[in-house]
């Protein structure tokens, strides 16, 4: 059953190969304060012509209204809405004829935490899941603990999926210790993780991240 939350009934930007004829595609999310149309000029820098890139875009311009290390409680109904929001962009791809696993799921701080959950919550082969500065939100909190102490009881394989995780080691809204927390979780959902951490590196996105997604969707395109 479909639920309407804040982030359902509103619109997603395109670029890139229509469906009929692209070789994968990619679905962009986008971080707090930010548009779907903002993320989507990434698909000029990744420069694949065969990629069909789609964006959906938050209510109010952000997926939910607290740090994602607060409790889950404190987020939703946005987290759920925003995960949902990516399942039916996904959906959609996938009635066009491009597969899950030739899809990649990227996003940017909000949008690389949601990215990273939608992920590990499905638990199924994807082309690729990319974080640019996020980490994974968590899936249960109980009464009495701590607003950053939440359960990780994802189950499922990710069956090789690329995972990157890219993130400053000073980032004032990711902790390295959650990027590192997340990688290790991926691997035990027998992801194929990257982690790369960026000394003094400000909440942005850097050359090399580009170049990692150049060849993940590269690799992608050249596989079908």
């Amino acid at each position: 059953m479909t639920a309407m939350g804040p982030h359902q009934n509103q619109s997603f930007a395109e670029a890139g190969a229509p469906l009929h004829r692209a070789k994968a595609a990619m679905v962009l999310i986008h971080g707090r304060g930010a548009s779907a149309q903002s993320i989507l000029n990434l698909s000029d820098v990744f420069a694949q012509p065969d990629v069909a890139y789609f964006a959906p875009q938050a209510g109010g311009y952000t997926w939910y209204p607290h740090s994602f290390l607060a409790p889950l409680a404190y987020n939703e109904p946005g987290i759920s809405s925003g995960l949902q929001a990516i399942g039916e962009v996904l959906a959609h791809i996938e009635a066009g004829g491009i597969a899950a696993e030739q899809t990649v799921v990227l996003g940017f701080s909000q949008g690389a935490c949601l990215a990273l959950e939608f992920a590990a919550r499905r638990g199924t082969l994807l082309g690729g899941v990319v974080a640019f500065s996020g980490g994974l939100i968590g899936n249960d909190q109980h009464e009495g603990q701590p607003p950053d102490d939440k359960g990780y009881n994802y189950a499922g394989d990710l069956a090789g999926t690329p995972i990157f995780l890219g993130c400053s080691d000073v980032d004032a809204h990711i902790p390295v210790t959650r990027v590192h927390q997340s990688a290790e979780i991926f691997e035990a959902l027998g992801a194929d993780v990257t982690k790369r951490i960026y000394p003094g590196m400000g909440h942005t996105i850097n050359d090399d991240e580009v170049r990692f997604v150049r060849g993940l969707l590269a690799r992608l395109v050249a596989s079908n």
